[in-house]
């Protein structure tokens, strides 16, 4: 009976799935052509998913492709970190040993986090954010680099089990992956995605990628369910069966075999009980005893159940199980894993029935056999295995002085794994576990064994472990892993213990209360300053400790940002004492770039950027790749805020190839950030446009770099006329920055770019109301660097309005809290000196005393700076003075034809306006020719914009701010004339509002005599 069960429940013709299947050949096609290909493919269990991958992988194989397969494995209710990752990886490197090895190379210590025969893992940096995220850059592009001269199909299964790790890979795989010839095809069982489902947000996010294809398997319609019974019978079905079937089964493929195995077995399909599970049950309970035996076992093992560990859980002699075994693979029950010496279920639904079926008692004793079979010989499984599933075993076969240790060692393996969400939800699974656990057991756990995340752990190693101990290592690793409000949570509970009598330990509440300054600013609640006081409270008075160190050096990085002074500086540098004493390295390094940093910007750049260099070449060497490259961010910066934007170039670039190199993708993002401004000073703009775009392009979008990027894109808009598009570009970086937490870097440049716009569209208010909060936030040590720009966009904008009635009101006041700003600003490098000399001869071109000598000198003070838009706009100036005062036309025109020449290169076309007109304006030669051209003669009407003396009169009375009704009555002409002309001004000066045109109007000196 069961030969004829396994020769005709399956059908060998492969039915329907026609558009399905050419959609993932297509995508394998494509693939092969060099343009990585993203599937998921959904649908309900027993649907047909595996089937249509097993045709689609044959199909891939026949075409030459490389197949990896990968299966989330579902033991108790906890998937493994990375499984389905784990098992590909493990089937490439069988298949392509040797390009594994090179795409490897280098990386084997970090890979083995996934892979663990590749050694062991290294170089784990507790205290680094971004160990998660170099792990996944480096698996993508060890995938790129396997998939760079041959195509691979990587298929991914069952993601409706996926750990959070796994799932947030996947993610990371699908947004990132650029290149290579690789189909990436992840499968899951759709009915089982519920609401609260952990599966269905990654889904929705998977969804907004265009790059990303999903495809529903839907049932089988009657005429699929026809064929499938044609091939599974081997003969046209009876119609009677055919209706039965296809009722009961619904379309369901996997039911149709079911049905049809109960039918060929002796029982008639319409006698089959209602109950699903019965259905599934039918095969399995025409078994022999043993062979039913063994596979109750099986579905209490996990997804895949190896021969040696069903042997000794069983008891079994060999040959029993195997003859159980044949009979439960002949019934088509169970199948021969892949690999390995392992049986796995043909189909979950039925493990899932078997197990459903089994009694609580019954269940609790098999988990315990495994537990008991694991734990006398470790070697029955696979060793990047054991810990997880021992502590599964023993926490469902309800022992919780077993499976405490058990759950905590597995911790701490998902910790050295980078699998943060999986260590959280073990330890939250040790909590649960920890006051039924005897005293005993308890005191016989050690902090260094279970918990290394926070320094007050392992002050003394004969302490027993502590509930505190476990909160504190949750926390962390709630905070790694994402999850930064359960985070908090913790970290609240934690504090409420620690604040009681019996408890009181100021080192573990100082640590607390950083973390919790850490989630505030990570979740724009606040910038952290209350907690990091309160820690600095606790440990004030205490002996030199880990904690003291970690809280000083978080207090002086908390200044370096946001109030870099003397406080700042002497946290900095007891951090790096406190931290040399208690031997804590990398507390000291990090504590020592924050320090070079400081030292930078309050006025010691060469000694602050050798504490750099210092500080990044022994990172380097100690494999801390995290502080490495915020060395790098910090050095790019400092030469920036030095002027020294070609140094600065330099060193982001190679900052950028280290974090790269590394896997840092998010450090590789602030760099970027900074190589893009220097490359704004430098006059690149182009290059820094593309830089600025790249980095969104990478993901960084909803960051502070991804801010960063959008705000010098709106920059460049402004200075190259699009005030609008600027406007857009603003939004979106402060709602990246956020307004909990006011930091200098980030509020002054925004201020400026608002400034800008202000000023581009004629807004005078505003610009002064922009400046006088700015004024009132103050300019911190250091801030210079965007103090200084946004000084001169306030002080040419009242330049630019002078003469105007409406901007006469305010003027003085304007001007005295524009000469306060710059009495607040420092001026330590030759550029910030340019700047000074730029903004004191705006100063007095606002009022009127301007002279082309003043000008000469700040031309001069830019010419040797590489600074070419600062100075072309020192250079029309300095021609404008030099016409208004009657003479020295052709230094004028050489001065402007310089000026013209870069505003042409930037694209700077409010520059490029403005020089043109003046050139116009003073019947100087077509700037497009040689600066000693002959001038050519003006116009005898109008002006550069073609205005008519009407429209000019017209132009006078808007900016004198008149209506239309006033500018009809004082021109003796009707309103609807007057708005006619209005309209025509407008048009033709290419503003949006009348206060723009009497802005420009002024700035261009349209309305004075020709010269």
């Amino acid at each position: 009976m069961l030969g004829a069960v396994e020769t005709r429940s399956v059908s060998p013709v492969f039915v329907g799935r026609a558009g399905e299947l050419t959609a993932l050949t297509e995508a394998l096609s494509r693939a092969a052509a060099g343009e990585p290909q993203a599937l998921l493919l959904g649908g309900e269990a027993g649907v047909g998913k595996t089937r249509l991958v097993e045709e689609f992988t044959a199909r891939a194989r026949a075409a030459g492709a490389v197949v990896a397969l990968g299966g989330c494995v579902e033991i108790g209710a906890d998937g493994l970190p990375f499984a389905p990752f784990s098992t590909a990886l493990r089937a490439l490197r069988r298949e392509l040993p040797e390009e594994f090895a090179a795409a490897a190379a280098g990386q084997e210590g970090e890979l083995a986090r996934l892979l663990p025969e590749l050694g062991d893992p290294t170089g784990h940096e507790p205290a680094a954010e971004e160990a998660t995220a170099r792990l996944f850059e480096l698996t993508v592009r060890l995938l790129e680099g396997l998939a760079a001269d041959r195509t691979v199909a990587l298929v991914l299964e069952d993601l409706h089990w996926a750990d959070t790790s796994t799932r947030h890979l996947l993610a990371y795989l699908f947004r990132t992956l650029a290149h290579g010839r690789i189909t990436v095809v992840a499968t899951y069982r759709a009915d089982d995605i519920h609401r609260r489902h952990p599966l269905r947000p990654l889904l929705a996010e998977l969804d907004r990628l265009r790059s990303v294809r999903r495809i529903e398997l839907a049932r089988f319609t009657r005429a699929e369910v026809h064929r499938q019974l044609t091939g599974i019978l081997a003969a046209e079905p009876d119609p009677a069966l055919l209706d039965q079937v296809f009722e009961r089964s619904d379309g369901n493929a996997f039911f149709v075999e079911e049905l049809v195995a109960s039918h060929e077995s002796g029982c008639a399909a319409t006698a089959l009980s209602d109950s699903l599970r019965d259905l599934l049950l039918v095969r399995v309970e025409a078994l022999p005893e043993a062979a039913q035996r063994v596979v109750r076992i099986a579905a209490e093992g996990g997804s895949t159940v190896e021969f040696d560990l069903l042997a000794a859980v069983s008891g079994l002699p060999e040959d029993t199980l195997i003859e159980a075994l044949r009979l439960a693979v002949g019934a088509n029950i169970l199948l021969a894993a892949p690999e390995g010496d392992g049986y796995r279920f043909r189909h979950s639904l039925v493990r899932e029935a078997v197990s459903d079926d089994l009694l609580p008692g019954e269940r609790s004793r098999l988990h315990r056999r495994y537990a008991e079979a694991l734990e006398a010989d470790p070697a029955l499984v696979r060793a990047d295995e054991r810990a997880t599933r021992l502590a599964t075993y023993w926490y469902h076969a309800r022992d919780a002085a077993r499976a405490l240790p058990a759950v905590l060692r597995a911790s701490v393996e998902a910790r050295k794994r980078y699998a943060y969400a999986e260590q959280l939800r073990l330890l939250e699974r040790a909590m649960e576990l920890w006051d039924e656990v005897p005293d005993a057991v308890r005191a016989a756990l050690r902090p260094l064994d279970y918990a290394e995340s926070y320094p007050a752990c392992s002050r003394d190693p004969e302490t027993p472990l502590r509930h505190l101990d476990l909160l504190a290592e949750a926390a962390f690793a709630a905070r790694l892993s994402g999850e930064r409000e359960r985070a908090l949570k913790i970290g609240r509970t934690a504090l409420r213990i620690l604040d009681s009598d019996e408890e009181h330990d100021p080192l573990r509440a100082a640590w607390f209360y950083v973390e919790r300054a850490r989630l505030q600013s990570n979740l724009a609640r606040g910038d952290g300053w209350a907690e990091i006081a309160r820690a600095q409270e606790l440990v004030r008075g205490l002996p030199p400790s880990a904690v003291h160190a970690v809280v000083l050096g978080i207090a002086a990085g908390w200044g370096m940002l946001r109030n870099p002074g003397p406080g700042a500086f002497a946290d900095a540098e007891r951090a790096v004492e406190y931290a040399r004493l208690v031997k804590a390295e990398a507390t000291e390094l990090s504590a020592l770039g924050t320090l070079g940093s400081l030292m930078t910007a309050a006025g010691d750049p060469d000694a602050g950027l050798a504490q750099l260099h210092e500080v990044r070449r022994r990172t380097l060497a100690l494999g801390q790749f995290h502080e490495a490259s915020r060395t790098y961010v910090n050095i790019s910066s400092g030469l920036e805020g030095l002027g020294r934007s070609r140094e600065a170039v330099d060193i982001a670039t190679d900052g950028i190839a280290s974090a790269r190199a590394h896997g840092l993708v998010d450090s590789a993002g602030w760099v970027r950030a900074n190589l893009a401004e220097s490359l704004y000073s430098l006059g690149e703009w182009d290059r820094a446009q593309e830089e600025c775009e790249l980095l969104l392009r990478g993901g960084a979008a909803d960051t502070k770099p991804g801010g960063t990027a959008l705000l010098l894109l709106a920059r460049l808009a402004v200075e190259r006329g699009d005030p609008g598009t600027a406007a857009g570009r603003l939004a979106e970086s402060s709602a990246r920055y956020g307004s909990r937490d006011p930091i200098p870097q980030y509020t002054l440049p925004t201020a400026h770019v608002a400034l800008q716009i202000a000023a581009a569209e004629g807004r005078l208010a505003d610009v002064r109301t922009g400046l006088a909060a700015a004024a009132e936030a103050g300019f911190p040590p250091g801030t210079h660097r965007y103090g200084w720009p946004l000084v001169l966009t306030a002080v040419t904008a009242e330049a630019d309005a002078r003469g105007l009635p409406a901007a006469d009101a305010g003027r003085a006041a304007a001007l005295d809290l524009i000469r306060r700003c710059v009495r607040s600003l420092a001026a330590p490098a030759p550029v910030w000196q340019a700047y000074a000399h730029q903004v004191s001869a705006e100063l007095a071109r606002a009022e009127d005393r301007a002279t082309a000598e003043r000008w000469a000198e700040v031309v001069a003070a830019f010419e040797p700076l590489d600074r070419p838009y600062e100075l072309a706009r020192a250079r029309h100036r300095h021609a404008d003075a030099l016409l208004a005062e009657g003479g020295r036309r052709e230094e004028a025109a050489a001065l402007l034809h310089a000026a013209h020449t870069t505003a042409v290169r930037l694209g700077a076309q409010p520059l490029r306006e403005d020089v043109e007109l003046l050139a116009a304006r003073a019947r100087l030669a077509p700037l497009s020719a040689a600066p000693d051209a002959p001038r050519q003669p003006e116009p005898e009407e109008g002006d550069a914009f073609g205005l008519t003396p009407r429209e000019q009169d017209v132009l006078r009375l808007v900016a004198a701010g008149r209506t239309n009704r006033q500018i009809a009555e004082e021109l003796f002409i009707s309103p609807k004339t007057a708005s006619v002309h209005v309209s025509n001004i407008l048009a033709k000066l290419g503003v949006a509002g009348r206060g723009e045109a009497a802005a420009l109007a002024h700035r261009l000196r349209l309305l004075d005599a020709p010269a």
